[in-house]
């Protein structure tokens, strides 16, 4: 029999006066009752009771025992109480980490909204593109750009990540508008280099039969800042290839042109995902987060399985 059980018997024995009336408030059997005493009295080396055939007494060790074990446990179950109003409520400090540039370009705008709604809930914000081990740094939340393979975590799919071709207005007046793969290989291009890898990310260009695949195409600009890639798009340092929430803005300002309907890489590892630690009962801080997130995505034109840029260039 577990301890906690067993001070629970012990207490109601000092309240009732007997076993038998400790075994009906407990809804067992005074024979069980009386071998939980009797174990407890041999486990701490003091007798608790008093026992003759008419009455059954507390000793003064008794007493003592019994009003520090009720403190304990009452103390266990308000400490209860409020952890589960804790995780039943939206409040406390959320630790949130996200991609730099989703972060900034997409959750940071929606933050106020999501503060106003939920007051009693404060943020920690941690912006990097590091993929730092959440449970480690004790982060509630991760939102990132990948798919992240640990038994620990739950990754829940917050968007694909659609890829589009873009380049500024002004150099397509100056350079024309290439119409298949081939073509953008007398094209100047921005590269973008992933930080954890050091390499080029792939370009995928569609062929004549309008069919993705990857090409082999010099970068004469690189940058391993995702932030940077709409703005030298803009400057007309060339065509680039991004995903759909680094050039949304600036086609939104038509500072940007999409040339060409956009490409998803291979599932399930493509896209944007909520992931935080799996357990069996999430924080309400952590749910209505994850909530607030998917309405406003869905207002945006974005879900699990699609995102607006499907429907430009089609």
């Amino acid at each position: 029999m577990d301890k906690f059980r067993t001070l629970e018997l012990f207490l109601a024995t000092c309240e009732q006066g007997s076993f038998a009336g400790a075994a009906r408030e407990c809804g067992t059997d005074p024979s069980t009752v009386s071998k939980a005493i009797s174990r407890l009295e041999t486990e701490l080396g003091l007798t608790l009771f008093q026992r003759s055939t008419r009455k059954l007494s507390i000793t003064l060790a008794g007493q003592e025992y019994a009003q520090t074990a009720k403190n304990s446990l009452d103390a266990i179950l308000r400490c209860e109480a409020s952890l589960k109003h804790n995780n039943d409520t939206p409040s406390g400090l959320l630790r949130i980490s996200t991609a730099v540039c989703y972060g900034h370009l997409y959750l940071r705008p929606l933050l106020k909204a999501f503060c106003l709604r939920y007051p009693d809930i404060q943020l920690d914000l941690e912006i990097s593109d590091m993929h730092a081990d959440i449970i480690e740094k004790n982060i509630d939340i991760a939102i990132r750009t990948g798919f992240v393979k640990d038994n620990r975590l739950v990754a829940r799919r917050l968007s694909p990540m659609d890829f589009l071709i873009c380049a500024s207005p002004d150099y397509l007046a100056q350079n024309g508008l290439p119409k298949y793969d081939k073509d953008f290989e007398q094209h100047t291009w921005i590269g973008f280099r992933i930080k954890q890898t050091q390499q080029l990310q792939p370009i995928f260009l569609p062929n004549s039969e309008g069919e993705y695949g990857y090409c082999e195409l010099s970068r004469q600009h690189i940058t391993d800042d995702g932030g940077s890639m709409a703005p030298l798009c803009i400057d007309g340092f060339g065509f680039a290839q991004m995903p759909h929430f680094l050039a949304k803005e600036a086609l939104e300002q038509g500072k940007l042109v999409s040339v060409f309907p956009s490409f998803r890489p291979p599932e399930p590892e493509n896209g944007v995902f909520a992931i935080y630690p799996k357990r069996e009962f999430l924080p309400a801080k952590v749910r209505v987060f994850i909530e607030f997130i998917i309405e406003h995505l869905q207002e945006m034109g974005e879900g699990s399985y699609h995102t607006w840029a499907q429907t430009l260039n089609t």
